[in-house]
């Protein structure tokens, strides 16, 4: 990883951009910027000075694409502008938070100068029920120590066999919470008669907190004790004075009869905000070779998914 940045007249910082660099097998390296840079979006100089620097970056290893997935809503013609301008491409066909790195589509919570009985409020109603439900049930959430990650991995291991997805191993979290815990990160745990039934993982940075990870097991999801989590967690980052929780990703295909369209609603039912952003802008140094990265990365997805479904079967 490499990460540089720029200073104005009176030697102030004014812009900042942090990025990895992966050894892809056969095409050689990718750059990527994950959800960067750090500057105001709209000044260009700053902007072109960022782009120049990965451009030398780019030279020195050889990298044939260089890839953000900026914090910047779709909407944002202004920023699409100057982005364009400056020779960047725009990836406008993802609709499957799968299909990107970070995801496209989101829900987000305003927090921004609110109580909890206003941010509670602005539930829906069967969401504020089932997070009163897990507490009538005995439901009880407990802040997870690093030991306690083991518990978790477990249940996370139920969650991606359950719902068709691959799951980090337990060293991975392990090394986040080595890393990020005690400013940056949280383990919450629900237990019932004393028994962990689920788990999440947020994030803290700045004035936003990150729901990173969430895992249920197979008994007792009738308790809902991940309404009771997020609403946990939600309390915090108001008590914390974030002005923003995210919810992360979401499907952007909005339909009852897609796979993940309860997840959409179950986002959804906290009153958050769906989210698009402007997703993958690059630019590819090698577009012919750029091109068959992106279709044998689209073809070696579609196998892995039809292994997994065949294997759960």
């Amino acid at each position: 990883m490499r990460s540089f940045w720029l200073r104005g007249k009176i030697g102030e910082i004014v812009g900042s951009i942090s990025i990895l660099i992966r050894k892809i097998p056969i095409f050689g390296n990718i750059m990527y910027s994950s959800r960067g840079p750090v500057c105001n979006i709209y000044d260009e100089d700053v902007l072109r000075q960022l782009t120049e620097g990965a451009k030398e970056l780019a030279k020195k290893y050889k990298a044939f694409v260089f890839k953000i997935e900026p914090d910047i809503k779709s909407s944002d013609e202004k920023f699409r502008k100057i982005i364009t301008k400056l020779g960047y491409k725009i990836k406008d066909d993802a609709k499957n938070f799968r299909e990107e790195i970070q995801p496209r589509f989101v829900f987000r919570l305003d927090l921004k100068g609110k109580t909890e009985d206003e941010v509670f409020a602005g539930f829906h109603q069967k969401t504020r029920y089932n997070v009163r439900l897990a507490i009538k049930k005995g439901v009880v959430i407990k802040e997870g120590t690093r030991e306690d990650l083991k518990d978790f991995h477990k249940i996370m291991v139920t969650t991606g066999q359950r719902d068709g997805f691959i799951i980090r191993s337990l060293s991975y979290f392990e090394k986040m919470y080595d890393n990020l815990v005690p400013n940056h990160m949280k383990l919450l745990m629900a237990y019932y008669e004393d028994k962990p039934i689920a788990g999440i993982i947020p994030i803290m940075y700045g004035n936003k907190t990150w729901y990173l990870y969430g895992a249920s097991s197979n008994e007792h999801r009738n308790l809902m004790p991940n309404y009771l989590l997020q609403w946990t967690m939600i309390k915090e980052a108001i008590h914390n004075g974030c002005d923003m929780y995210d919810f992360r990703g979401v499907s952007g295909v909005v339909d009852e009869n897609h796979p993940q369209y309860g997840l959409y609603r179950f986002k959804k039912g906290f009153g958050a905000e769906f989210t698009e952003f402007i997703g993958e802008v690059y630019i590819p140094f090698k577009p012919i070779w750029y091109s068959l990265y992106k279709f044998s990365e689209k073809t070696f997805r579609t196998l892995r998914g039809l292994k997994r479904k065949i294997l759960n079967k």
